[in-house]
């Protein structure tokens, strides 16, 4: 599936298997409009690419969260999500973001920071921030529990489940394959 297809949802045309992306944390009250890393304000309300504070208390990352697919010799599809740090854990991160020296960092607990179409709520659930070095986004691995979003970050997903994803958020991929 490397190969370039038209999206029946969206109308645009994509490559490959996508990623699918939350352009902010759920808590977050504004538009999604971005301001650059450089401008980052830790005392007060600020979005980014890759950083969100709120009220200068609350904290938040730009993470993946990859659920492997199952028979596909190691691909993952990934959710590009949003996770709490602590305040002194995303200053260290921030710290570090130039650099792109990170592997050492983490991981840090979080709290998972989005609600992802396709499943039961995914707000709040505990996870691990795992900082990953070269300018990476870092990963999330969501604590093993029964729900859902967490058996399939653990045993993988079939090609139709990511399918049926595809369409719930909008690209539905299932005309391309019939082409």
């Amino acid at each position: 599936m490397d190969y370039p297809w038209t999206c029946a949802g969206c109308g645009g045309t994509h490559q490959g298997l996508i990623d699918l992306a939350c352009g902010k944390p759920e808590h977050w009250p504004g538009a999604e409009d971005k301001a650059p890393n450089s401008a980052l304000d830790p005392n007060g309300n600020f979005l980014s690419e890759d950083f969100c504070v709120l009220n200068g208390q609350h904290f938040f990352v730009r993470a993946m969260l990859e659920l492997p697919i199952r028979g596909s010799d190691g691909r993952h599809f990934g959710f590009g999500v949003w996770s709490t740090l602590s305040r002194q854990n995303f200053v260290r991160y921030v710290e570090t973001f130039d650099s792109g020296a990170q592997d050492g960092l983490g991981p840090w607990y979080g709290w998972f920071s989005n609600r992802l179409k396709g499943y039961p709520d995914t707000l709040s659930l505990k996870c691990e921030v795992h900082p990953v070095s070269g300018r990476q986004r870092p990963h999330v691995l969501l604590e093993p529990t029964d729900h859902p979003l967490a058996i399939d970050q653990k045993n993988g997903i079939t090609f139709d489940r990511l399918l049926e994803l595809y369409a719930i958020n909008g690209h539905d991929m299932k005309t391309s394959l019939s082409d």
